[in-house]
């Protein structure tokens, strides 16, 4: 089983736009962030999530990576 946020799933993020995945990836930084101060602080209950946030960072830049090589296509937005 990945590590990771349950609802950031690889299948989940396949179906998201680039715009979406985008705007996912800035949350996601963020998040981190704050992970990192309250870990300096001494305030973090739980470390197991600095690591699954930045397996999720990952997993959002290796489907967009993929979809700039061309090896995954991005979803095609129907109007």
């Amino acid at each position: 089983m990945a590590v990771g946020s349950k609802d950031l799933a690889t299948t989940e993020l396949d179906a998201m736009t680039d715009e979406a995945l985008a705007a996912e990836l800035d949350k996601a930084k963020q998040e981190l962030f704050n992970l990192r101060f309250q870990s300096a602080t001494g305030q973090l209950e739980s470390h197991g999530r600095l690591k699954a946030v930045r397996r999720d960072i990952a997993r959002i830049y290796t489907i967009l990576r993929e979809r700039e090589l061309g090896i995954r296509t991005a979803p095609s937005v129907s109007e």
